[in-house]
């Protein structure tokens, strides 16, 4: 019974200590979305003294529309990383253009309230990347195809011809695409 107790509270000590020593996530740009953690041995990060011109791509909606589209989240952590490793906001220079299923993402609470019985949970995300100098822009396409109207999505979001010349108007301009 004494080599089970000791276990226990080594267990417990061992348990106790990891715990103690976890990070708490950080939010450098994206208040409150999007947490990332300092990698102190990383020795490949983003340079501070660059301008970042970044365009997502994103077409994938979530997985569950009572919660946070992991990949409306992950612009905020890419944001978020940037700013852990020095990069001011004002070098930040990102768009997000949403279309395909993620075009739900975008709508605003009596729209997403009539689809899925709940307020969209994206849209805090949505607000606090606006905060953080990223624009968001909804394929008019995309919009068009499921009968969709302005006035149903986000009021921050600008609508754009298309997902497709979104791209190829600012490719050549030198953003970096990401395909979420």
């Amino acid at each position: 019974m004494d080599r089970l107790f000791a276990s226990a509270i080594f267990c417990f000590t061992f348990f106790t200590l990891g715990f103690s020593f976890a990070q708490t996530a950080q939010f450098p740009l994206v208040k409150g979305f999007g947490g990332i953690y300092e990698v102190p041995d990383a020795t490949e990060r983003p340079d501070g003294s660059l301008e970042y011109y970044i365009l997502v791509d994103m077409s994938t909606g979530g997985a569950d529309n009572s919660e946070i589209s992991r990949w409306v989240d992950n612009v905020a952590r890419m944001m978020n990383l940037h700013g852990l490793a020095g990069v001011p906001q004002e070098r930040m220079h990102v768009k997000v253009v949403v279309h395909g299923g993620a075009i739900f993402t975008l709508l605003n609470n009596e729209e997403y309230n009539k689809r899925f019985n709940t307020d969209n949970p994206n849209l805090p995300v949505y607000e606090a990347l606006e905060a953080a100098g990223v624009e968001a822009l909804v394929c008019g396409q995309s919009l068009q195809a499921r009968g969709l109207k302005k006035g149903d999505l986000y009021d921050g979001v600008n609508v754009a011809l298309s997902a497709l010349t979104t791209v190829t108007t600012y490719v050549p301009k030198g953003y970096t695409v990401f395909k979420f």
